[in-house]
Order: structure tokens, then sequence, then C-alpha cells
């Protein structure tokens, strides 16, 4: 569970996957024998009517794996932009410093996957998923379907497939809204003055919700 105080909550649940899909690769955590376990790894959406599914894979040596068992509950985390607030930014004080930035959080019953029909479909979509990125870009875009058979089979034999059924989701989008209106402006032109994609995503961020 994340601290959520009410001005920073995100509800809409189109936005929550918006984010997910912006931000897909998340850090998945477990809990299980071993105590907590933590994986950063890409991650598709899939929606199979109502119910939203996140797939991956782990290598398969990653003890994590013990973890999936299909009833005990994971938590995946995408992580958004985030950015220093300096106080001098506001119009009036005292004040302190503080963090903006914006997570979500999913959180459902895990389980591995080991059928090789699967596990090749999904790294399959992964990459053509990340190569168009290449392609847009003007670049040859690489296409696992190029590689040898076995060769494909003998990597595939490493990996294991996981997939999250999502049972909530919990969005923090803390945009300075517990600030007076006077200082939003103020703050996502200090944002913007900085000249860093990570702060002027916060300072978008921001925009979209004035």
């Amino acid at each position: 569970m994340v601290y959520l105080p009410p001005a920073f909550t995100e509800t809409r649940r189109e936005v929550l996957i918006a984010h997910i899909e912006r931000h897909d690769f998340g850090m998945l955590v477990t809990h299980g024998e071993a105590g907590l376990i933590a994986s950063q790894i890409p991650f598709l959406i899939e929606q199979r009517g109502s119910q939203l599914v996140l797939q991956g894979h782990l290598a398969r040596a990653n003890p994590q794996l013990d973890d999936l068992d299909g009833a005990a509950e994971a938590l995946a985390v995408f992580a958004g932009p985030h950015a220093y607030i300096s106080p001098n930014w506001y119009e009036a004080g005292p004040s302190v410093p503080t963090w903006n930035y914006a997570t979500v959080h999913a959180y459902g019953p895990s389980r591995r996957i080991e059928d090789a029909e699967w596990l090749h479909d999904l790294v399959r979509r992964l990459s053509d998923r990340h190569e168009a990125h290449e392609a847009a870009q003007g670049h040859a875009a690489w296409r696992m379907q190029d590689l040898p058979g076995p060769y494909v089979q003998s990597m595939l034999k490493g990996i294991v497939g996981i997939e999250i059924a999502v049972a909530r989701l919990e969005g923090k989008f803390k945009l300075s809204q517990n600030r007076p209106a006077a200082d939003r402006p103020r703050i996502v032109a200090a944002l913007d003055a900085r000249g860093d994609p990570e702060s002027a995503a916060v300072a978008d961020l921001m925009r979209g919700r004035a």
C-alpha cells in the first residue's frame, strides 16, 4: 500500500493505465520464504474484458519465481518523472523543499508461465513494441523472427513468463496540488527553465492538472 493523501490521489483508470504504458519498465516486488525480492523488468499490458493483466518474464535462475504461485499477491511499481521543488519558487514563505513525482502501483495474484509458445509470443511482442521506437527514429528495426529458430529456442529456455491479474491500482501524482494557486505557474516555469527532460516532464504533468 502506498501513502495516498487525497490531494495527490489519482483514481481514473485510463490515466493509470496510460502511465503504465508510458513507464512500462516496472519494479516487481514479492514476499515469500526468502523475504522481500525486487526485480526491474519490462511489462506488457493485456486487457481481458474488465480484467487488466500485466505480463513479463524473469531469468529462470531468479529466486523470485518461487513467490509466483498463482495466489500470493505481487506488486508492480511504475515510477514516472520526478523533480526536486525548491521553496525559492513559492510566492511566500516560510516553506521547505519537496519533491514532485508520479507513480502507479499495481497489485494482484501472480503466476509463472513456462509454455514455450506463450513465451515466444511474449518476447516477440516486447521486442516489436520497443523496436517500433527505433523505426520511428529512422533506424532499422531488429526482428526476432529473423533469428535462427534453434537459437531462439535455446534463449527461451533461460526465462520464465510471469503474469499478474491486477486486483487494484493506486496512483499517486504529487504535483503541488496542496500549494496556493499562485505558486503553480511559478513552479512550472522554474521546472521548464532547468532545461532537463525529467523536470520538463513534471512541468507537463502539472500543466495537465491546471
